[in-house]
C-alpha cells in the first residue's frame, strides 16, 4: 500500500510557544505522517534557532529571512547573515519576507518594509531560491515590488494567502503557489473559500503557520 506523507511548508517550531515540549513534538512528527517541515524564520533570533533545528532534525528544512514586523531592526549585518545561511545544504527558501500594513500604518514604516523586502528578494535571486512572501493589507505594493524584481523568474509561495480571487489570479499568473492553512475553517473566510475553489489544486500548498492560526474548533489555541 502506498503511504502519502504530509509536507508542512510553513511552521515556526523555534517559537517560544514550543519551549516546553519542542523535542517531544518534533520526535512524533514522522509517526504521525509528517515527512518534511520547512521552518520559516521571522525574527532576528529565529535565524540561528532555525539553523539549529535544521541541523538537529533530518526532516526539518529552513527558510531564512526576516518578517516585515521586524524590518526596522534589520541591518546590513542581518542581510549578510541571511546570505550565508542560504548557502547551507538544507536551506530551501528566503522567507518569510514581505509587507504587513495591518499593524504598521505609518508611511515611514512602509518605506522600511519595502526597502528590506527588496533587499531580501535580491538575496533570493543570488541564491536562486524561491520566495516565501508574507503580505497583509498590502496587496498592491507587494505585487508591484514582485513585478519590479521579476519574481516570476524565481517563484515561491504567497504565505497565508488573505486576498480575494482577483488578486489570487495575479499571483497565480506569476507562477506562485498560494499557502493555505487553518484560516480556511474560520467563519469569516468566505473570500478565501472562493479562492481555494478557484485556484488549481496543484497550486495550493499546505501550511499550519504553527503555533498560530489553529483551525476551528481549536481556534485561539496553540497550533502544532
Amino acid at each position: 500500500m502506498e503511504t502519502h506523507m504530509i509536507f508542512e511548508t510553513h511552521a515556526h517550531y523555534d517559537d517560544e510557544a514550543f519551549e516546553a515540549d519542542r523535542e517531544e513534538l518534533l520526535d512524533s512528527m514522522q509517526e504521525n505522517g509528517i515527512d518534511r517541515i520547512v521552518n520559516a524564520c521571522a525574527s532576528l533570533e529565529s535565524l540561528k534557532d532555525t539553523e539549529a533545528l535544521m541541523e538537529k532534525y533530518p526532516f526539518v528544512y529552513g527558510a531564512f529571512g526576516i518578517h516585515p514586523d521586524d524590518a526596522d531592526k534589520m541591518t546590513e549585518e542581518t542581510l549578510e547573515e541571511i546570505r550565508k545561511l542560504c548557502k547551507l545544504p538544507k536551506a530551501v527558501a528566503v522567507g518569510e519576507i514581505g509587507l504587513d500594513y495591518y499593524w504598521h500604518k505609518e508611511e515611514h514604516e512602509h518605506e522600511i518594509q519595502k526597502k528590506m523586502f527588496r533587499a531580501q528578494m535580491e538575496i533570493a535571486r543570488e541564491a536562486q531560491m524561491p520566495f516565501m512572501i508574507h503580505s497583509r493589507d498590502a496587496a498592491k505594493d507587494t505585487f508591484d515590488i514582485m513585478k519590479e524584481h521579476r519574481a516570476e523568474e524565481i517563484g515561491g509561495v504567497i504565505h497565508c494567502f488573505s486576498y480575494g480571487r482577483d488578486m489570487a489570479r495575479e499571483f497565480l499568473n506569476l507562477g506562485f503557489y498560494l499557502g493555505i492553512g487553518g484560516v480556511l475553517t474560520f467563519g469569516n473566510a468566505k473570500k478565501l473559500k472562493e479562492v481555494v475553489e478557484y485556484a488549481p489544486l496543484d497550486r495550493l500548498v499546505l501550511e499550519t503557520d504553527c503555533p498560530y492560526l489553529a483551525p476551528v474548533p481549536n481556534r485561539g489555541k496553540r497550533n502544532s
